[in-house]
């Protein structure tokens, strides 16, 4: 029997994962999650033996109801753009191991996944007949990966938002530089906390929401984390077959909340995780969350790792329904106190964790650029400023011989203006980002108002 999926709210009948892809947001504004989590302790052994795209196949099919051998074709097809054989390799820098995510077509963890769900739609779409509107929200590096896995697809039209002036001028251009009829960018005057309400407002309106075929790329898709738990599995039974040791822990950049949540699934299926470093920028909502048990709303700081400038992280529900045990009606009232007064918090006894798996911490601006330039001086690795936090936070909360994996989420020449400020020199360069300098590009400006958005929907939708 096929995996079924259910609303953290608890308002939505569970449904098929095709039927979850396409929904993206549940109908009563929860997050769709898998009905139960399986255990895959006893295959961790012939896991450790399997290349990526192999176990990729393997883990995916536990929670799909896709034919193995169109599962099969799906996953192998996503991955082809990918230019490492590994998909996602490891490399030392010191004693660290580096999970490189960054090897897909617009160099960004998030094409792991989104790669995956273009393929997905398109699978699922030519067989209905339907089509599909996809409404997006980017930080950054969602907004180039959602619109590269679905750009010049016949059944499909995509939408994003990205805040005006607060992504990379790279990520901006890998944006605004795809011409295709099917895709329409918009600059948001506001920040990318304004793009994300919008966007969860427009799903939450249902008639809106059908009438439209509106879909989701945002990690909100179980679909997107479900791809991310993968490399998790890849890259810690791989260094537990080479180092001998029995668990392994991650240190996650984190602004949304679903990287890390994938690495916190890939815990409770049964891969040996000891501990799940989260580390934040200035945006630190997750970090004090983690140390305090209070999630309370701060001002969004532009800082050099733009794709973490978030404060409500969409992901966090999910994570949230699990923590209060699993009670839907708890959480809707913990969310309505979240939407109304900004905060919401969990009671903890004297002495008690918010959750033993995650240790959190915080990476200043010079901590980044301090990382940067340390880690290309003693070991010749150029690091993108989210990676950097990261590995400036994986250091810090690290325990003496621990073995910790940092999660590499971007190419260095997205960020070429930390690299130069960090080194002194010109250094972070790749050529799919240096052709695009003198591209055409195409993009509409509007205010952060739902309305303006739902006007410019209805204008250019299929």
């Amino acid at each position: 029997m096929s995996m079924k999926y259910i609303s953290t709210r608890g308002q939505s009948a569970p449904m098929g994962f095709q039927d979850a892809v396409m929904t993206g947001l549940a109908a009563d504004g929860g997050l769709l999650i898998p009905q139960s989590i399986p255990d895959v302790t006893g295959r961790l052994q012939e896991w450790a033996e399997l290349p990526y795209r192999e176990l990729a196949f393997q883990l995916t099919g536990l929670f799909t109801d896709i034919p193995p051998d169109d599962l099969k074709k799906l996953i192998s097809l996503s991955y082809e753009s990918f230019r490492h054989p590994e998909v996602t390799p490891l490399v030392r820098a010191g004693d660290l191991r580096i999970l490189e995510l960054f090897h897909g077509p617009t160099l960004a963890f998030k094409d792991v996944a989104l790669q995956w769900l273009g393929n997905l739609f398109e699978y699922i779409l030519s067989r209905s007949g339907h089509h599909l509107n996809i409404l997006a929200a980017t930080s950054g590096d969602t907004g180039s990966a959602a619109i590269y896995g679905v750009r010049g697809r016949q059944h499909i039209h995509i939408f994003v938002m990205h805040p005006a002036g607060r992504t990379s001028p790279t990520q901006e251009r890998q944006m605004t530089a795809v011409l295709d009829d099917n895709v329409f960018n918009i600059a948001v005057s506001g920040t990318f906390d304004d793009c994300q309400n919008i966007m969860k407002s427009i799903f939450r309106d249902v008639e809106f929401k059908t009438r439209h075929a509106l879909g989701a790329v945002n990690s909100v898709n179980w679909a997107r984390v479900l791809a991310q738990i993968v490399y998790y599995f890849y890259a810690g039974l791989k260094v537990m077959r080479e180092e001998g040791c029995p668990e392994i822990s991650f240190s996650v950049p984190t602004g949304n909340f679903g990287d890390i949540l994938a690495g916190w699934y890939a815990a409770r299926m049964g891969l040996p995780v000891k501990r799940l470093i989260l580390a934040t920028n200035e945006n630190d909502i997750l970090s004090r969350f983690f140390n305090t048990g209070t999630y309370s709303l701060g001002q969004v700081v532009p800082t050099l790792s733009p794709s973490m400038d978030i404060q409500v992280a969409s992901n966090f529900e999910r994570y949230l329904y699990y923590r209060i045990g699993e009670d839907s009606e708890r959480l809707r009232a913990l969310m309505h106190e979240f939407d109304q007064t900004g905060a919401l918090s969990i009671p903890l006894a004297s002495g008690e964790a918010v959750e033993p798996l995650f240790t959190a911490g915080t990476g200043t601006a010079a901590d980044t650029l301090s990382v940067i330039g340390r880690y290309h001086r003693e070991h010749g690795y150029l690091l993108d400023p989210h990676t950097a936090v990261g590995i400036a936070v994986g250091e810090r909360l690290r325990k003496r011989g621990e073995p910790l994996i940092c999660l590499a989420t971007a190419h260095p020449a997205k960020f070429s203006k930390a690299i130069l400020d960090a080194t002194g020199s010109d250094l972070a360069h790749h050529e799919l980002l240096d052709r695009l300098a003198d591209a055409p590009t195409r993009c509409k400006s509007l205010p952060a108002s739902e309305q303006a958005i739902r006007d410019f929907i209805v204008q250019n939708a299929l």
